[in-house]
């Protein structure tokens, strides 16, 4: 009974719109009553839920993201990628999704990447003759980038909702390969479909065209490669890079490319306190709400329910993957991580599968989801700065999706996609 309180009380806030936080703490709160425990143990578990030292990397990673968006970066790394890969048939589409995969890897955010390139490139698509959801389509599916290729937050927010014991450096390197691998299978689907409807390629600008356009976009490229590479090398914690990545980004916007006023600066600020206000006070209401999902043996009680339809562990990681997607659909990647993670790692871990690997499955999973209505947010996004109705994109996206999905099955049997680089740097 406690259980069909706790989740009732949920879907009762989702559903009349009450802000998820929101929904997750009454929910917490009803069911700690129903049980008749002190209020004070929900209350302690809210506190030590964001009481955890790594969870300060989030508004440091979240506010250089913030600065880059204003900064004029995505402007040069569209530049680049445009002088890269631009001659190859859709030339604009290979151009968005390169764009989305150096973009991803310094703002770590895939809304902002929707956001900042969609801005740049659909028009220019549009322009150019592609049609409108093509240049919808490419934009929102490679801009799930940024949840895999590190840093990102989100993954910080995985490693807390575990419980501990899982290293976020490990976390952000599993992440490279399945990135890199993600955004080639979107390329390939882009090309496929620029083929197909006649799409041609742009002109090589030549080479000290394409040395100059990388030059101009190595400082912005340098963020990613400071911030993991001093976190791989035991020069800076998570945290510290976290605040070295954005005291770099205020420099570089600032001071190197001049393009950071002051009205972008304090834009970026107050979105980098709010999201980061949202974020902690999720994690909070989550932490209470794992707590009940532990007492009442969730994770037992579903691993019993996959084991009874099937004990194959090619069937179980499948059905795991099948509910992320469908999860994703309907709720947003935050909290989803910190209320999932409890449930369904303790199940995949049951029939043999890492956490780190377990991670990016999770990372891709709901990263998708931010592309798949009715809830993606990026598909949002990007409708609305193309001007199409989501409806219109969704009917042409499948080609895309079908590429994010070969991919996800093959980082969820294939362990070596995910784990191999984590273990050679240990």
């Amino acid at each position: 009974m406690g259980l069909a309180i706790l989740f009732g009380v949920f879907l009762l806030g989702l559903i009349v719109g009450a802000p998820i936080a929101f929904a997750v703490g009454l929910a917490s709160i009803v069911t700690f009553l129903y049980e008749g425990l002190p209020l004070f143990v929900g209350f302690q578990r809210i506190v030590s839920g964001i009481s955890v030292f790594s969870l300060l990397a989030i508004p440091f990673f979240i506010f250089a993201g913030e600065l880059m968006l204003h900064g004029g970066i995505s402007t040069r790394l569209v530049r680049f990628a445009s002088a890269a890969v631009g001659r190859v048939r859709g030339g604009l589409g290979m151009v968005n999704v390169t764009s989305s995969m150096l973009f991803g890897g310094i703002s770590g955010s895939a809304v902002a990447d929707t956001s900042a390139l969609g801005s740049i490139l659909i028009p220019v698509m549009k322009e150019k003759g592609y049609d409108t959801d093509y240049a919808v389509n490419v934009t929102v599916t490679s801009s799930i980038a940024g949840v895999v290729i590190p840093p990102s937050h989100n993954m910080i927010l995985y490693a807390v909702a575990a419980g501990g014991g899982i290293s976020v450096t490990q976390l952000f390197v599993a992440g490279i390969v399945p990135g890199i691998l993600m955004c080639v299978a979107l390329a390939v689907a882009a090309y496929l479909v620029a083929v197909k409807r006649g799409y041609g390629g742009e002109p090589f600008p030549g080479w000290y065209a394409l040395l100059i356009s990388f030059v101009a976009s190595l400082p912005g490229l340098l963020t990613a490669v400071i911030i993991v590479g001093g976190v791989l090398s035991g020069i800076l914690t998570v945290t510290e890079s976290g605040a070295f990545g954005a005291i770099y980004a205020i420099v570089i916007t600032g001071l190197v490319y001049r393009e950071l006023r002051w009205a972008s600066f304090k834009k970026a600020v107050y979105q980098a306190v709010k999201t980061t206000a949202l974020v902690m006070i999720l994690v909070g209401c989550a932490s209470a709400f794992s707590y009940l999902l532990a007492l009442y043996n969730v994770p037992e009680i579903l691993a019993n329910a996959l084991t009874s339809f099937s004990d194959n562990p090619i069937v179980v990681l499948l059905m795991l993957n099948l509910l992320l997607l469908a999860l994703g659909m309907i709720m947003d990647m935050a909290p989803l991580i910190l209320i999932c993670t409890p449930i369904f790692l303790p199940v995949a871990q049951q029939f043999g599968m890492d956490p780190i690997q377990f991670g990016i499955l999770m990372m891709m999973n709901l990263g998708i989801g931010l592309c798949t209505p009715p809830v993606g947010g990026c598909l949002f996004v990007g409708s609305a700065i193309g001007g199409i109705k989501i409806e219109q994109t969704v009917k042409t996206i499948w080609p895309f999706y079908l590429a994010l999905f070969v991919v996800l099955m093959l980082v969820t049997y294939v362990p070596a996609i995910s784990l191999t680089l984590p273990e050679l740097l240990q």
